[in-house]
């Protein structure tokens, strides 16, 4: 199981990014996906969620409204859609595959102006 993230990057508030988890070694289409953050000095924090065919999401209120997961299965590939980004939205940025716990090796997200 191997799951890489990318499309991080230092982007001023108020400005969008996409990560990107591209995914492999395993039956994608078959598993729900997840992203999580941790900002310095802080525990690692979910942030959203997203059912296997794609029907349901969740996410943390703290992102809801400015956020959206998302997969292409048919590329073994989940996004995080981020707009409307803010200074507390800093953080390295893991995709993880909830069963049996595997985990990305993360992407910087960096929130300044």
């Amino acid at each position: 199981v191997q799951l890489v993230e990318s499309g991080g990057g230092l982007v001023q508030p108020g400005g969008s990014l996409r990560l990107s988890c591209a995914a492999s070694g395993f039956a994608f289409s078959r598993y729900a996906m997840s992203w999580y953050r941790q900002a310095p000095g802080k525990e690692r924090e979910f942030v959203a969620t997203i059912t296997s065919a794609g029907g349901s999401t969740n996410y943390a209120d703290s992102v809801k409204g400015r956020f959206t997961i998302s997969r292409d299965n048919a590329k073994n590939t989940v996004y995080l859609q981020m707009n409307s980004l803010k200074p507390e939205d800093t953080a390295v940025y893991y995709c993880r595959r909830p069963i049996y716990d595997y985990w990305g090796q993360g992407t910087q997200v960096t929130v300044s102006s």
